[in-house]
Order: structure tokens, then sequence, then C-alpha cells
């Protein structure tokens, strides 16, 4: 098997187990998921660098989120907190991958992705039940790099697909 095809494999499992630890809430799995500034770039790499890149690696290594409605979210503070808010405000979510793409280019992988999502907050009331699911339809890109310890989250942009209403659809109808 060629390095490119397992490449892709690694990133398709990072991709996956991003999307898994959301689901389970573990906040801890997610932040391992994340780009660190401290993780090294692979040790092959550290030779065909010079110093002036290494030193500009501390902007090029701060992580971003958009999530649907939000601003950029930008550096490992920001982000995770995002997710812990996220995640203690979400009662149940699942996520269901749709029009999975994923191209990598040396040490850096992008995954384009439809998330079609299931969530549901706290009950209304004071009740042992979930609250009302609602479905959401997401397209999202997310960036990785590889590092010492492998593929790594460097940003997830995620954006609303806004559905057609019945009014939209007849527009178009000629009377």
């Amino acid at each position: 098997m060629t390095r490119a095809r397992t490449d892709v494999e690694q990133v398709e499992l990072a991709n996956t187990a991003f999307y898994e630890a959301l689901e389970r809430g573990d906040f801890d799995e997610l932040s391992d998921l994340w780009l660190d500034a401290d993780t090294a770039p692979e040790p092959a790499d550290l030779d065909a660098r010079d110093d002036e890149d290494a030193a500009e690696d501390g902007d090029e290594a701060a992580i971003s989120c958009v999530h649907p409605g939000w601003p950029v979210l930008t550096g490992r503070g920001e982000v995770l907190r995002s997710y812990a808010l996220i995640m203690a405000n979400t009662e149940y979510i699942q996520f269901f991958l749709t029009d999975v793409h994923v191209g990598v280019a040396g040490d850096t992988a992008l995954v384009t992705c439809t998330e079609n999502i299931l969530s549901g907050g706290p009950p209304p009331e004071a009740g042992g039940e979930l609250g009302p699911l609602v479905g959401q339809l997401v397209v999202a890109t997310n960036v990785f790099r590889r590092t010492v310890d492998g593929w790594k989250l460097w940003s997830h942009h995620a954006s609303p697909v806004l559905a057609e209403t019945d009014d939209e659809e007849g527009e178009d109808t000629p009377s």
C-alpha cells in the first residue's frame, strides 16, 4: 500500500475520532485531537526547515474554529472553551457524515463533508427525559496537520445549509 493511501486512511480515522469524541462528550479526547503549539513536526521535516521557518511556526500552528453562526475562534484556549460550552449544553448529539472527501498534500490534509446532525438539549422541565430532538444539515471543512503524534486538527469550519421553503420552490415555477 502506498504512503498516500495510508495517509488518507489515517486522516479519515482522525476525522472520525473527532466526531466520535463529540458524540461521547469526551472533552479530554477531543482536546488531544487538536493541534498543540508544542507538538513537533515529523522528524523528517526538521532537516528541511531553516530557523526562519521555525520562528514562524508559532503563528502557523494557531488553531481556529468556526461553528455555525459563531465568529472565528482562534487559539487553543478559545477553541477548546467553545467545545466545553457545547458539550455542557448538549444532552445528545449524533453525526451522520456524508459526502466525505479527503485530500493530502505533504503534511497537510483537507477533509470536506456534510454533517447530518441530530441533537437534543436538556428537558424543558426538571423531568428525566431528553428535550426535543432537532436535525440540522451542516457542511464542514476540517484541516489536519501531520505531527509526530499523528494527524491533528488544525482548523474546523462548519456552515449551515439553508433549506428551501415551499414559498421559494414556487417562485421559479411559472403560474
